[in-house]
């Protein structure tokens, strides 16, 4: 019988507006928009850059009142210094993101999406 393998993981990030999500992670981070379930109004749609896929839900006002918890990410990143700099001019963080070796063996840069979703960018030394 053939082990099952796992390929891909797919997160979903809360936000409070898609379209002003799209724009930040395409125009700010560089991904493709990869689908949209409504093309004027979405509430749900996924964007791609290389080999990750980021899921992107609408979630309700009051949810964000609740004070509900958001993820952060870890990404397994190559020329982690070259998105770095990519994203130092595209003006994505601000001067305290920095990029740092860790007690963990890591290379890494993290900041906060419009929404408060952690992403951080990391690369094993």
């Amino acid at each position: 019988m053939p082990k099952p393998i796992l390929h891909q993981i797919h997160p979903i990030l809360p936000v409070k507006n898609v379209v002003e999500a799209l724009t930040f992670y395409v125009k700010k981070l560089g991904f493709k928009i990869a689908f949209a379930d409504d093309s004027k109004n979405p509430t749900y749609a996924g964007v791609i850059r290389d080999n990750i896929e980021i899921h992107l839900q609408w979630h309700d006002e009051k949810e964000w009142e609740s004070g509900f918890n958001t993820p952060m990410l870890r990404i397994v990143t190559e020329h982690l210094e070259n998105l770095y700099e990519e994203y130092k001019f595209r003006g994505v963080f601000n001067n305290k993101t920095v990029l740092k070796k860790t007690d963990w063996q890591t290379r890494e840069f993290a900041f906060y999406d419009l929404d408060n979703n952690g992403l951080t960018f990391y690369q094993n030394l």
